[in-house]
Formats: C-alpha cells, sequence, structure tokens
C-alpha cells in the first residue's frame, strides 16, 4: 500500500530550504517563486518563526479549547490591529476550507436564510459547502452538489443584483483578487454593488482571503484596497502553519456551541502566526511586497513578448497569462532554471506567490530566466 495518488508530483524531494531557496536530496538548488501555494509570506525556516516554534515546544504544543489559551487573546490582538479590524471578532480553526464553512454557517446562524452565491472562477476549498461554492466541477462530488448555492458571472453587477432580488440570500463569497481563478482582480464597482446589496437585503459579505490575506497584496487583505468592508474574513494559507482564521463583524452574535474545533488555534498555531505578524511589521514586508510586486510586473511587462498577453495581481499575487497553454512553459522554469511557479485552471496562466521578503535581485534573476525560457 502506499500514499492515495490525488496529486500529480514532480519528481523532487526537498530536504532543506532558507528564505526563497530549496535544496533536494540530490544537493539541487531551487529558487521558489510559489511559496507553496502563497503560504510562505516570511521566507522558508525563517530564524524567528523556527526559533518561536522550538521555545514553545519546549513548555506545551496542545490542549483543548476547554482552558483559556493566552497565545489566543495575544494573536487576537495583534491580527485585529495589523489588519485595521480592531472592533472584530476571531475563531480560529484549521483550514482556508474549514474557515469558509464556519462563515457560512455564522451567515446562516446570523440571518436565519440559506442561499449562498459566489462567483465564475471561485475557489473557497473543498470540504462539503466550500467545495459547492467552488467553480469547478472535477472536484465537486454528486453529495457536494447543493441548490442553496448559485455561482455568477465574476464582476457581473447585473446578475449579481437580480439574484439579490429573488429572495433568500444568506450570505456573499468573493476572493477580491481570485488565485487558482487565475488572478482576477474584482472591479470597485462590483464590490461597492456587492456591500450595498448585503446591506438591504440583510445579506452577510464574506471576504475569502485565504490566498489573497496576510499581507501577500500589499494590504492585509486585498479587499482592503477598495475600500469596502466585509462583515467575515476567512483567511490560512499566508499564516504560515496549518491553520485558518475567521475576522467577524460584531453585528454577529456568539453564542456557545454554534462553532466548535479540537486542534484550532492550538499553542504552535497561535505561536506560528504571531512569529508571521512579528516579521511582517518588524520588517515592513507588505510595504515590500506592494513595492516588489510593483516591479516585478513591470518588468515581465518590459521583455514585450509577443507570448505574454496580460501580467496582473496585486503586490505578490501575481498572474502571467500567454497566448497558448503555459504548461511548458512552467516545466521548462522548473527543468532548465531550477524555478518553481504555480498554474492556474486556466491552463494559459502561471501564477507567482513569492515570499514576501523577496529581494529586486531575486525578481531581476527570475525575469532574466522567464526570458531565457520564453
Amino acid at each position: 500500500m502506499g500514499i492515495f495518488d490525488v496529486y500529480p508530483c514532480y519528481n523532487i524531494t526537498i530536504e532543506k530550504a532558507k528564505d526563497m531557496l530549496l535544496w533536494d536530496s540530490e544537493g539541487n538548488e531551487y529558487l521558489d517563486m510559489y511559496g507553496g501555494h502563497a503560504v510562505i509570506s516570511v521566507g522558508h525556516s525563517n530564524y524567528h518563526f523556527v526559533n518561536m516554534l522550538k521555545k514553545q515546544i519546549d513548555k506545551i504544543a496542545f490542549y483543548s479549547n476547554s482552558i483559556v489559551i493566552q497565545q489566543q487573546q495575544e494573536l487576537a490582538h495583534r491580527l485585529t490591529a495589523i489588519s485595521g479590524k480592531e472592533w472584530y471578532n476571531m475563531f480560529l480553526c484549521n483550514s482556508g476550507a474549514e474557515a469558509n464553512e464556519n462563515a457560512f454557517k455564522l451567515a446562516s446562524f446570523h440571518n436565519g436564510k440559506k442561499k449562498i452565491i459566489s462567483f465564475s472562477g471561485s475557489f473557497h476549498g473543498r470540504t462539503s459547502l466550500a467545495v459547492a461554492a467552488t467553480d469547478d466541477n472535477k472536484i465537486t462530488a454528486p453529495v457536494n452538489e447543493n441548490s442553496d448555492v448559485v455561482i455568477l458571472p465574476y464582476n457581473d453587477i447585473e446578475a449579481l443584483e437580480e439574484e439579490f432580488m429573488k429572495g433568500g440570500v444568506t450570505a456573499v463569497i468573493v476572493e477580491a483578487i481570485q488565485g487558482v481563478g487565475g488572478v482576477q482582480v474584482a472591479t470597485q464597482r462590483f464590490l461597492e454593488k456587492m456591500r450595498m446589496l448585503c446591506y438591504t437585503y440583510d445579506a452577510v459579505m464574506i471576504a475569502d482571503c485565504v490566498q489573497c490575506g496576510c499581507g501577500r497584496t500589499g494590504r492585509y487583505f486585498a479587499l482592503d484596497e477598495s475600500g469596502v468592508e466585509a462583515d467575515i474574513y476567512t483567511m490560512a494559507k499566508g499564516i504560515g502553519f496549518p491553520m485558518g482564521g475567521l475576522l467577524i463583524s460584531p453585528k454577529i452574535r456568539a453564542e456557545y456551541g454554534m462553532l466548535g474545533t479540537t486542534f484550532g488555534g492550538s499553542y504552535l498555531a497561535c505561536t506560528a502566526a504571531l512569529a508571521v505578524i512579528d516579521e511582517i511589521e518588524d520588517r515592513e514586508l507588505m510595504k515590500n511586497a506592494g513595492e516588489m510586486g510593483h516591479y516585478l510586473v513591470e518588468e515581465i511587462k518590459a521583455l514585450k513578448s509577443d507570448k505574454i498577453l496580460e501580467v496582473r495581481g496585486r503586490g505578490l499575487m501575481i498572474g502571467v497569462e500567454f497566448n497558448c497553454d503555459a504548461t511548458p512553459i512552467r516545466s521548462r522554469l522548473l527543468s532548465m532554471e531550477n524555478i518553481f511557479v504555480g498554474n492556474a485552471k486556466n491552463k494559459r496562466i502561471i501564477r507567482l506567490l513569492p515570499s514576501m521578503t523577496i529581494s529586486k535581485e531575486t525578481c531581476d534573476k527570475f525575469v532574466k530566466s522567464l526570458k531565457k525560457v520564453l
């Protein structure tokens, strides 16, 4: 028996990592421009991150949420402060999918309704309601199909308004910048209209920031760039450890038993998240993400390759769309240049989600390699 074979894997075994570099079992060095699906915010094997976890595991690694865990209290304070959501409350769980499941549940508890609106190109997770709200039939089993989930065209204001007018909407979930969907960016008018409709029809606006959160786009949540405020923000990947979280508007009241988790908000998970916030603040990594992201986008555009159709995104969440299948480009970047990049649902797109510690020199190295491959 072996591993249940559901991942197409490169035949590479990574044994060591530091900042944006990886080394395999044969000693080959790689540049990580994908950050393990946007998980690596502050660089691989970050000293402060590792040191805090070592110290914590020497004390206690786990106890249940039946007692006060001081690290949760500190994280709630730090997380709401760095995101500018000081009046929101925090709930911790284990993954982005679980965060979105809990967000849907809270919305339905709050207003007593059932219909969820999601959008084309969306990816919200692989659990029951999260996958039903995801625009990908390949990962939706018959048991996940849910008639109370409606998937509308992304950035289509008219379709959104028409669906609200039918009634019964408990929540709208949106990625201000889609990840798997190909780094598509929501328009200002679309987000503003969504916010207004949620107010008008007593629906909950959920900002899925699992990939476009934790400072990656130059703001803590990608939605912040629009000035629109959601009722619930979900996050996970950029925390840098197996943990998910929600920031919840005070208009949604908590009651004992409505949510629960065994492992969510453990000592180790909270310690890891606190270490990431320390590094983001002390090293001004959100500022660096904004500046280096802009630089990288402009340098890729400057290649003026007839194969590149568009370069889009914000901060260090970047999509490069080609006029052909990008699979050979990804493969050659890895085999010829030892560089990891990501793909998207649209096979013509590669995604760049590097650590927020990236330097101008590393950006230049990537652009030089991309030019060579093209």
